[in-house]
């Protein structure tokens, strides 16, 4: 039940572990690796994009935002070094051997200055229309 409600909500919870299989004939999809991370107040979310992706100069674009269980938006990070929402952000990458990213959320709700609260949160990055999806633990610390 809960699968379908998030698919219905384009969540995407099919993650793409590894890697897309490309069909006969075609090219390989660009692979996009995100690294599984668990929670603190203050986090950063650790990914890679291929080379593929920056092929022929292309800039893919990129978006990683953070859910509650309720699929709420709860935030929006930042890539690290930039200061930049990673919010449709198109991405370069010096190198054809791809490049590995940094995404960085203080914890807070976005527009509302609160600490998220503990519990089980969704991350979804989106490169270029695909989509990645992870779970993640936030742990508040006792007080």
């Amino acid at each position: 039940m809960r699968r379908f409600a998030w698919a219905m909500l384009g969540l995407g919870l099919w993650g793409l572990e590894g890697g897309v299989e490309p069909a006969a004939g075609q090219d390989p999809q660009p692979t996009i690796e995100l690294q599984h991370n668990r929670f603190n107040p203050v986090t950063t979310i650790p990914f890679k994009l291929s080379g593929q992706l920056f092929l022929k100069g292309h800039r893919p674009v990129v978006s990683l935002r953070i859910y509650n269980v309720l699929a709420q938006l709860v935030a929006i990070p930042v890539l690290r070094g930039s200061g930049k929402a990673l919010d449709s952000l198109a991405l370069t990458c010096p190198t054809q051997l791809g490049c590995a990213y940094s995404a960085y959320w203080d914890g807070f709700v976005a527009n509302t200055g609160k600490p998220a609260a503990s519990g089980v949160y969704i991350y979804q990055l989106v490169v270029d229309g695909q989509r990645v999806t992870k779970k993640i633990l936030v742990k508040q610390p006792p007080q």
